[in-house]
């Protein structure tokens, strides 16, 4: 009898995992449709971080992708091989792990202003408890470490949940791939960590930037992903879709990187203009196409759903 009732217990216990596991699976957004007369381009609108655990599958994405001539990858923009050829030796290695502190190891404390040092005690007190290798580390640094550990505590995944998903239902639908990916150059890498050493301004900025994050945004991040899980459009569309952590590493390394090289900024606007034309030679030649993008890119008034609806297009929301 013992045996049998092990079994049961088991059984049940299986039973509730799946349960569970099946209300961890969500559908997200549904798909803007993008028209061209007869032909359609579905975007579907990827979001990070999301909740842990959750598990997406979207059959309307999955039945799009089976019946669509071409998947269009959202812009990419990499540096090309060799840009940091100029590490070619043991010294500039260590170059780049100086980039971690601050220039003369200053602490944290005194390259930033003290209200908010002061708020990144009492932050650090409850994300990271007493964490003393930071103390010596560049505000950027400091900022990434705080502001995973919130995503930690909040029951957020900084890992991309839903891209393997997407690749899988790619292979299977055997769909032609179409990627808006540009190559371009970084500085030499000496020349790159003078620039990084000289953004501390910069830096001071978004730092406090991350700390206000934490304090006001944690919340709304957490509704952002239980909102762009459950797919509900309208709820979507109040919340906006900002990025936080991405805002706060391009006001430094924009700054930084793209005044010393043109062609880098210039790489990024590329990545959007090829992605855009792609877009365009795909709703003149396919009658199906299924494309990913950004939520920012697609509800932003300057993102590329926006671009494409001010051609002409004609641009339909999910319900």
């Amino acid at each position: 009898m013992k045996w049998k009732f092990a079994i049961s217990a088991l059984a049940f216990s299986l039973l509730v995992a799946n349960a569970d596991a099946r209300e961890r699976e969500h559908p997200g957004p549904g798909l803007w449709k993008v028209s061209h007369g007869e032909h359609v381009l579905y975007v579907f609108g990827k979001y990070g971080p999301l909740p842990k655990g959750m598990q997406w599958r979207s059959q309307e994405v999955e039945s799009i992708l089976a019946q669509s001539q071409e998947y269009l990858t959202a812009p990419a923009f990499a540096t090309k091989p060799g840009t940091f050829g100029g590490l070619q030796n043991v010294a500039s290695v260590a170059q780049l792990f100086t980039l971690m502190n601050n220039p003369d190891d200053a602490s944290l404390q005194s390259v930033v202003p003290h209200e908010t040092y002061t708020r990144w005690l009492a932050l650090k007190k409850r994300y990271l408890l007493d964490n003393k290798w930071l103390d010596k580390h560049r505000p950027i640094v400091a900022s990434q470490a705080l502001f995973h550990a919130g995503l930690e505590e909040a029951g957020l995944s900084r890992h991309d949940l839903v891209d393997g998903v997407i690749q899988k239902l790619v292979k299977q639908s055997n769909v032609k791939v179409t990627a808006s990916s540009i190559e371009g150059d970084l500085p030499e890498a000496g020349q790159m960590i003078k620039d990084f050493h000289a953004s501390g301004q910069n830096e001071a900025a978004c730092f406090a930037t991350a700390m206000a994050a934490l304090e006001a945004d944690i919340e709304q991040m957490r509704l952002r992903a239980d909102t762009w899980a459950a797919g509900a459009i309208e709820p979507i569309r109040k919340l906006g879709f900002v990025d936080p952590e991405g805002s706060c590493r391009n006001e430094v390394g924009g700054n930084a990187y793209s005044q010393s090289s043109p062609a880098l900024a210039a790489t990024r606007a590329n990545a959007h203009a090829l992605w855009l034309a792609n877009a365009e030679k795909a709703l003149a030649n396919n009658a199906s196409t299924f494309a990913v993008l950004r939520m920012n890119d697609i509800l932003s008034p300057t993102g590329l759903i926006a671009a494409l609806e001010a051609k002409g297009y004609k641009i339909e929301s999910p319900e």
